[in-house]
């Protein structure tokens, strides 16, 4: 029990890197202590357990795939407040953006196989030899998996902000502009490109398609910043997911609400927003 709790924090680091839900890596990591507890003597725990827990995880996205072809509107990861070391070291800009709302989606791009490949080598640090034997493939077929997994992803840390206090900043100004109205500070902010996405998983009020561009992005805030219950929310900066994020509670103190905004030239290039009570549960639970 004791050498499974020690590596419990790590298991879930990875399960939630190779699944992007936080609720189905705790079931992952459950499943990989079932298996730890009926197993005989094993003499390298954390090798065995990092196996079972990536071929579980290998598994359940075959399912969540299926899964997300029949979502309510856009599918985005599952918040987890990261301030408190859950996914593990976030100490550099390539261990926080393994871990960001951005790289979490590109992750869905490949296959299974190839996230498996992606997040042991990038997030973790595994050799091509040890990612062939967690997944019992050839070292030159993981090097080909991970060749082909990096094209796909492309290259993040060009969109990712390294100065976190930067960063703050800009998703502070950009939190008062839209509670505000501030069209001409909002403006300032928001990149030509921008786009924003919004995820009520059909069981909260939330945009089914992509809002593109600024002149769109501008009128939908503007309604956001419209409504009744924003002038009722109590909002905080919080580092979820390696970055900096808003924390919104409605009246009651619920958590009814959690954003990202990823930057680029010094603009807001992404506005990601989770409305789904099922994807805010494990965040919730973080905040009490």
């Amino acid at each position: 029990m004791a050498v499974f709790e020690q590596q419990r924090p790590r298991l879930f680091a990875l399960a939630y890197r190779l699944l992007g839900s936080a609720a189905e890596a705790e079931d992952m990591v459950q499943e990989a202590y079932v298996r730890w507890s009926q197993a005989g003597p094993v003499e390298v725990p954390a090798a065995w357990l990092t196996r079972v827990v990536t071929n579980l995880c290998l598994t359940q996205l075959a399912s969540a795939r299926r899964r997300r072809e029949s979502y309510v509107g856009p599918w985005l990861p599952e918040p987890v407040l990261t301030g408190d070391g859950a996914l593990g070291p976030l100490e550099t800009v390539e261990q926080r953006e393994s871990v960001s709302l951005g790289v979490l989606i590109l992750l869905e791009r490949l296959t299974p196989v190839e996230r498996a490949v992606f997040v042991l080598r990038e997030a973790f640090g595994y050799g091509h030899a040890e990612v062939a034997g967690i997944l019992g493939i050839t070292e030159a077929h993981s090097r080909q998996l991970h060749r082909r997994a990096r094209a796909h992803v492309g290259e993040p840390r060009k969109r990712f902000e390294s100065d976190r206090e930067h960063h703050r900043r800009i998703v502070r100004g950009f939190l008062r502009a839209t509670l505000g109205g501030d069209v001409a500070e909002l403006e300032r902010l928001l990149a030509d490109d921008v786009v924003a996405w919004a995820d009520g998983g059909g069981t909260a009020t939330a945009a089914r398609r992509p809002v593109l561009g600024r002149a769109k992005v501008l009128r939908y805030l503007r309604g956001l910043a419209g409504r009744r219950e924003a002038a009722r929310i109590a909002w905080d900066i919080v580092e979820v997911n390696g970055e900096p994020a808003v924390v919104v509670r409605d009246a009651g103190g619920d958590l009814w609400a959690i954003f990202t905004v990823e930057i680029a030239d010094g603009r807001v290039s992404a506005i990601r927003t989770i409305l789904s009570p099922a994807k805010l549960a494990f965040a919730a639970t973080q905040l009490m």
